[in-house]
């Protein structure tokens, strides 16, 4: 107990468990879809498929992300791109109309 007490003093930094009892985390295994996550995905893929982004939205707001918190920004950036489509959408049809 000595040995700790000086180390302790010295500043030095103990190891609280064995190396060896490595128990991997939620962020250690790649995500889905090539490794960028579905909402990045799909946020690539709707330049070619629009609708994908209306995918990821529907994933974003039934919270999708909780599974994983990795997939958040992808999810949310095809939400606003869904967003972005639908508005230039509207004015492009309102423009044909009238």
């Amino acid at each position: 107990e000595d040995t700790d007490i000086s180390q302790r003093e010295k500043g030095k930094y103990i190891l609280i468990r064995d190396a060896e009892d490595y128990q991997p985390g939620l962020y250690d295994k790649p995500l889905p879809c090539f490794g960028c996550g579905i909402g990045w995905f799909s946020f690539l893929l709707g330049f070619v498929f629009p609708l994908m982004w209306y995918y990821a939205t529907i994933l974003y707001f039934g919270n999708y992300y909780r599974k994983d918190i990795r997939e958040r920004p992808g999810l949310a950036a095809s939400a606003i791109a869904a967003l972005v489509c639908s508005v230039v959408l509207v004015i492009t049809v309102l423009v044909l109309i009238f």
